[in-house]
């Protein structure tokens, strides 16, 4: 898979990231990005791949920092 590169937009403003996670496994690269999730808002974890000669499997996320995550607290 080619990744998009990062382009101006997704850092255009005061605490708006891009994180990319590297792990040994899809499962852990997927739950560390959906984690992120809980304290900001994402666009999620994309779609994982691998780098030729290098160790583990990725996963990138867009975040604002500077909006919570939803959070459903379920019933009242």
């Amino acid at each position: 898979m080619r990744v998009k590169p990062i382009n101006e937009t997704h850092l255009s403003e005061p605490g708006l990231v891009v994180v990319e996670v590297v792990a040994g496994d899809e499962a852990t690269a997927v739950a560390a990005v959906n984690q992120l999730g809980t304290w900001w808002a994402t666009s999620g974890p994309s779609l994982p791949w691998r780098v030729p000669g290098e160790p583990g499997v990725r996963v990138r996320t867009y975040a604002d920092t500077r909006a919570a995550a939803l959070v459903e607290d379920g019933p009242a």
